[in-house]
């Protein structure tokens, strides 16, 4: 049997067509704090020595599909926050549905992130 290796999460990387402004967007909607920044590429973090953080790098091509991961974030009050997102620019993907316990949104380059609702049980 193979002994796991101790593996720290250090970031996500986040490709972007304008890395800064997205980084910036992003340490807003979240609270978090700029750690790293050039003129390609900006790194933010909850704090400046707590990981994981986000490291946004600068690609050629834009978004072309959905994406294949995406964070999910469960505020104290779904409708407070989804409101707060929007006004930060923030874009709604879908309507909410009697049964569906989120609401996908995209960030201001098209990233779609779910905020959800209370808890069930």
């Amino acid at each position: 049997m193979l002994t796991p290796m101790a593996l720290e999460w250090e970031q996500i990387i986040v490709d972007s067509n304008d890395p800064i402004a997205l980084g910036r967007w992003w340490a807003e909607a979240l609270g978090w704090v700029v750690v790293d920044e050039s003129e390609e590429i900006i790194e933010i973090r909850p704090e400046p020595d707590q990981l994981p953080g986000l490291l946004f790098v600068p690609v050629p091509e834009g978004k072309t599909s959905k994406n294949r991961l995406h964070p999910d974030f469960r505020p104290d009050d779904q409708e407070a926050e989804v409101a707060r997102l929007l006004s930060l620019g923030a874009r709604r993907v879908d309507a909410v549905q009697d049964e569906q316990h989120w609401v996908t949104l995209l960030d201001p380059e098209g990233n779609e992130f779910c905020v959800l609702g209370e808890r069930k049980g």
